[in-house]
């Protein structure tokens, strides 16, 4: 039987959820749901109101030289700078110019910056912008490369998000499991509780999408 995906009652405004529940495995874990990003990524008019709501928090209070988008968050990191730097009374950012990068990752998943990006970073105010942070693996590779190429990281946001913070930096979530999920499970695949009951997994998923056993 096929993996349904549903979408879940929000009080975002307009901002659908889309989910599946099941047994799933990621590069770094076991999770009882998954979260499918891939409309909201790369719908503009989703993508463009996933911006608003994630630039409203920092829209007036900090100051962005670049946004480093992880797992294809490119179209909405774009909505977001422009938000960011519209005009207003309330804009740290407007008329400022951002730029929006997205990393190379080598086999190692160590995060890279060729050349004529890492002017990019280095020396500006970053903010991490990622699809979800659950295990916070990712999230933990860009801080560190952000400092490696002398850059100053100012923030973490993401759609979806497990984690209240990481890496010492609050994460300012549109959804977050305390207040949507409470059952909502992320474990390493040895302290699984459904592969300790036996339950088979039903797909491979990852920032991509999914696929099915």
């Amino acid at each position: 039987m096929s993996v349904q995906i549903f979408q879940y009652p929000t009080r975002r405004g307009t901002l659908p959820l889309r989910v599946a529940r099941g047994h799933f495995a990621t590069s770094h874990s076991h999770i009882n749901y998954y979260i499918d990003l891939t409309l909201t990524k790369h719908n503009l008019s989703e993508a463009r109101e996933a911006a608003i709501q994630l630039a409203s928090k920092f829209k007036s209070s900090m100051v962005i030289d670049t946004i480093l988008c992880l797992d294809g968050m490119e179209v909405i990191g774009a909505c977001m700078a422009s938000e960011l730097t519209k005009v207003g009374f309330n804009s740290v950012n407007q008329n400022r110019s951002i730029y929006v990068v997205t990393p190379e990752h080598t086999t190692g998943s160590q995060l890279l910056f060729r050349d004529n990006v890492s002017p990019m970073i280095r020396g500006k105010r970053i903010l991490i912008l990622a699809a979800s942070v659950t295990t916070g693996y990712t999230a933990q590779a860009a801080f560190e490369a952000i400092q490696y190429y002398g850059g100053q990281a100012v923030g973490i946001c993401a759609i979806f998000s497990m984690l209240s913070s990481c890496f010492g930096y609050p994460v300012n979530s549109i959804f977050h499991t305390e207040d949507m999920m409470p059952d909502y499970i992320s474990t390493q695949s040895y302290e699984c509780p459904l592969c300790k009951e036996g339950v088979k997994l039903d797909a491979m998923v990852n920032t991509y999408g999914m696929s099915e056993f």
